[in-house]
């Protein structure tokens, strides 16, 4: 048998963790010295050491793990625990890689603060267009909720589109609103200008964009995520000239790269008017 020390030198775990397992009754000691405490182990309880370690690493709480270990739970329900778990896991991986590329699309405008000038904003009248729409609600305005909302609109769009033999008439577009209520939630519309009258056999809307006064606009290229500090120059606009924005932004895809972001072309059409 081996002490404590040794047995957790053996399975790479610390003593304080297997004091803990004793404790709640996970991994009982082979034998204990009535006179000193001493616990020891045997070889054959690495194998429980194993893969109560091992699940414990998939996330399993130390209670599903009893469970578990235990043999409380069959194989059906193990291999469906898994599966979930897995699930789980990748969609955390996910998120994370979503978060590093906005953290790292903020570190990108910081660098570049001050690099664009407002001589690159114009203000324009934009005309009213008829466009096709698929909507959807995003939980904000931020880019971790308008893109998973936004993105999957445009091939449905195209899809239902080529179904009904419309075709485009200019470049795709998104426009935003705010959902009604006191949400914070967006209503975003993936739209495509057609010269189709509305027909209830379509399965997406034909709506008359209303046309902007003025707008203040701005080419933005890359990918949306960078979007912000294209924005941003918006922004100093606006402020320096006297006006004040109205909603949220047009973006309008001049050249549209949906498998190779970084190309693409936008031009931003923000609503201004006099503060």
């Amino acid at each position: 048998m081996f002490s404590i020390g040794d047995f957790a030198g053996l399975g790479r775990v610390s003593v304080r963790m297997l004091r803990h397992y004793d404790a709640i009754g996970l991994l009982r000691p082979a034998a204990v010295d009535p006179a000193s405490g001493y616990r020891f182990y045997t070889a054959d309880q690495l194998h429980r050491l194993n893969r109560i370690v091992a699940l414990k690493d998939l996330g399993f709480t130390l209670h599903q793990v009893r469970a578990i270990v235990d043999d409380a739970v069959n194989v059906d329900e193990l291999r469906g625990m898994l599966r979930l778990r897995r699930a789980e896991l990748e969609g955390r991986i996910s998120a994370d890689a979503a978060r590093l590329a906005r953290v790292e699309a903020r570190l990108r405008m910081i660098a570049k603060e001050g690099h664009m000038s407002t001589e690159d904003v114009v203000l324009k009248e934009v005309a009213p267009a008829r466009v096709a729409a698929l909507a959807a609600t995003a939980a904000s305005y931020a880019p971790e909720d308008i893109g998973p909302a936004l993105t999957p609109l445009y091939p449905e769009l195209f899809r239902r589109l080529d179904a009904a033999g419309v075709r485009g008439t200019g470049p795709a577009l998104a426009y935003y609103e705010p959902a009604p209520g006191e949400t914070g939630e967006v209503v975003v519309h993936a739209a495509m200008p057609v010269g189709v009258d509305p027909y209830a056999g379509f399965d997406f809307a034909v709506v008359d964009l209303p046309g902007i006064r003025s707008a203040a606009t701005i080419i933005h290229r890359g990918p949306m995520d960078g979007a912000e500090q294209t924005l941003q120059v918006l922004a100093r606009w606006i402020e320096d000239n006297g006006y004040r924005p109205v909603g949220y932004a047009r973006e309008v895809y001049l050249d549209y790269h949906p498998d190779d972001a970084a190309n693409g072309v936008t031009e931003l059409q923000l609503a201004v008017d006099r503060g």
